[in-house]
């Protein structure tokens, strides 16, 4: 009995934590919404007034009439998904090739493909800029998409480690019935690979459509501009509406939170399994 009231106490001493934990992260996003309904004068007010007094719903309307993000959102979605979808497909195949194919220098190669992880976004930054203006592609969306068609090292990580937790009997009765690596690929990983599959899309999905120094670099024109390049446009130098930019931001959040509660149970799973090897 007393080892039984300990465990509960501990328990529920962690679940006290955890809550505490909860209400402070979420505190910032409540706060956000909270200024999005607010008048200017009401967002200077000491002590600050967390429930607004009259809320300003029109502050939502005024976000689609300052700036066209109607044009921004469908830029930013564009590129996020494209750039999702090619980056599951590279690094899928990439990861079965290192995971399941044998060939001359597979771990070095793989070894290599690891250590860009240490290189710096702001180390390429100036090289790849340049490849994409000799190939014209400056002020479009093809620098933003295509290096995702490409692979990426820590996708690519991600989806092997998961590859290596599928029995390899699989690709033996596979092979007996006369598949091919590929169709193997397509057949048994791919469908088998649905939680890795939802992580490699959150993480990409949430790098591009908050990415904002590649917008700033690559794009020019206005019609091509993203909505974290939107955002950036309210803030002032001397002046910045708090209200609209909260609201702007809490719009632009939408698209990822309804991405994550989607793929939740997925998610989770892909992060504990691809750190699984057997």
């Amino acid at each position: 009995m007393a080892r039984n009231r300990h465990d509960i106490e501990i328990k529920l001493l962690c679940h006290v934590v955890l809550i505490f934990a909860g209400i402070t992260m979420l505190t910032p996003f409540i706060w956000m919404i909270s200024s999005s309904l607010k008048t200017l004068e009401e967002i200077f007010i000491f002590p600050p007034r967390m429930i607004p007094k009259v809320p300003q719903w029109s502050n939502y309307v005024r976000v689609w009439s300052s700036a066209p993000f109607g044009q921004y959102f469908f830029n930013s979605f564009k590129i996020a998904v494209l750039s999702t979808i090619g980056q599951i497909f590279s690094c899928s195949l990439a990861a079965y090739a290192f995971a399941r194919l044998k060939f001359p220098g597979r771990d070095i190669i793989f070894l290599i493909l690891l250590m860009t992880l240490m290189l710096p976004h702001q180390l390429t930054m100036i090289p790849v800029f340049y490849i994409m203006y000799k190939l014209g592609w400056v002020d479009t969306h093809i620098p933003l998409i295509l290096p995702f068609f490409l692979g990426g090292a820590f996708a690519t990580f991600l989806t092997r480690q998961f590859f290596l937790t599928i029995p390899r009997e699989l690709d033996d009765a596979a092979k007996i019935d006369g598949c091919s690596f590929l169709r193997i690929y397509f057949q048994i990983y791919l469908p088998l690979s649905k939680p890795i599959i939802a992580t490699i899309a959150v993480f990409t999905f949430l790098g591009r459509w908050n990415d904002l120094y590649g917008p700033l670099i690559f794009l020019h024109t206005p019609s091509k501009l993203t909505v974290t390049v939107g955002l950036s446009s309210l803030q002032g130098q001397y002046w910045t509406d708090i209200p609209l930019l909260m609201a702007a931001s809490l719009v632009s959040l939408l698209p990822t939170i309804i991405l994550f509660l989607a793929v939740q149970r997925y998610y989770i799973e892909g992060i504990v399994l691809s750190g699984i090897k057997r």
